[in-house]
């Protein structure tokens, strides 16, 4: 399970790494880190449902992939939640209810169409769920695309290349995010484009993690990174593999926003990509462990293990995580 540094989202952050300003990395702690985490269960840990019909599971993740972003309140840091539930899972637990209920969530024309007095009455928690209107927005797009390319349905979009996330252009990552703008996630850094595609990569994570041993399996696993977001920089920096500038941890402290694009922001997404990927490294070269693993593999312990801790994260106003 060799990872492909020359994939598009690695070969794009390592032009960040060498001119890091914000924060530094820690090479001998990730190999330290690697050395806790060796014990740890990553394969099996995940039991899924097994109740799910594959199709409709593959047009559920695409669809929480979509509203997938920003589940903190940038004025008080109040999390989303539902229950017990935090954020993301929040939002799922509420999708799934909502599909049981008979509301036809997964059908394109559904997701053009909805509004956001609807919206509202489906996502309803301990605040309102943050970004509303852009949700909303990005949902009605989003529907719209698939209704005029796709009938109306994401199994039309995966069916229509090769089970690889990078084809040549056919690949599922390079059609989503050609079709799809709001998936198309990048910054500009020292006039280079930065990919990170977190929500394109995480929507195939879901439903290669889910589905791989029955029904859908991508066949380029080694191109996938980390999913750049709120909650892995977390984990990095309780590791003490990342440790911030004075100033920027002081702004993360206090809950000052860091702007979408800034050198930042960038930087924390960046790194982020790339100590996973090493730590990922640096856990498959321990010799007692007889099963590797792939960096999304890493990724889904470390989000597990900090997404409901009270933790200060980086805020940024974005739809992109």
């Amino acid at each position: 399970m060799e990872i492909n540094w020359e994939s598009k989202v690695l070969s794009s952050v390592l032009k960040v790494i060498p001119r890091l300003k914000f924060l530094e990395i820690d090479e001998e702690r990730i190999i330290e880190v690697a050395q806790q985490l060796s014990h740890e269960d990553f394969l099996t840990s995940y039991q899924g449902d097994t109740n799910n019909d594959p199709r409709d599971y593959m047009r559920k993740i695409l669809l929480i992939n979509t509203l997938n972003f920003v589940f903190t309140d940038f004025s008080t840091s109040v999390k989303y939640q539902y229950k017990k539930l935090s954020d993301t899972d929040a939002m799922v637990y509420q999708i799934d209810k909502a599909i049981q209920k008979g509301v036809p969530l997964l059908n394109g024309r559904y997701m053009r169409d909805i509004n956001i007095d609807e919206f509202r009455k489906l996502f309803t928690g301990n605040i309102e769920i943050p970004m509303l209107e852009e949700k909303v927005k990005i949902l009605n797009e989003v529907g719209e695309t698939l209704v005029s390319k796709y009938d109306g349905d994401w199994i039309n979009f995966i069916e229509a290349g090769p089970n690889k996330l990078y084809a040549n252009g056919e690949g599922l990552v390079e059609r989503l995010i050609a079709d799809f703008q709001r998936f198309d996630d990048f910054s500009m850094y020292e006039n280079e484009k930065i990919y990170f595609l977190k929500l394109a990569q995480l929507a195939f994570w879901g439903i290669h993690r889910e589905l791989s041993n029955t029904y859908f399996y991508i066949e380029d696993m080694e191109n996938m990174t980390a999913f750049a977001d709120y909650i892995i920089p977390v984990a990095l920096q309780t590791f003490r593999i990342t440790k911030y500038t004075p100033k920027l941890e002081e702004k993360i402290n206090q809950g000052v926003l860091l702007e979408r694009d800034s050198r930042e922001e960038i930087e924390i997404r960046a790194a982020t990509i790339y100590t996973t990927a090493k730590l990922t490294e640096a856990i498959n070269r321990i010799e007692k462990r007889k099963e590797k693993i792939f960096i999304p593999h890493l990724d889904f312990k470390l989000w597990t293990a900090f997404h409901a801790e009270n933790i200060p994260h980086h805020l940024t106003k974005t739809i992109m995580y």
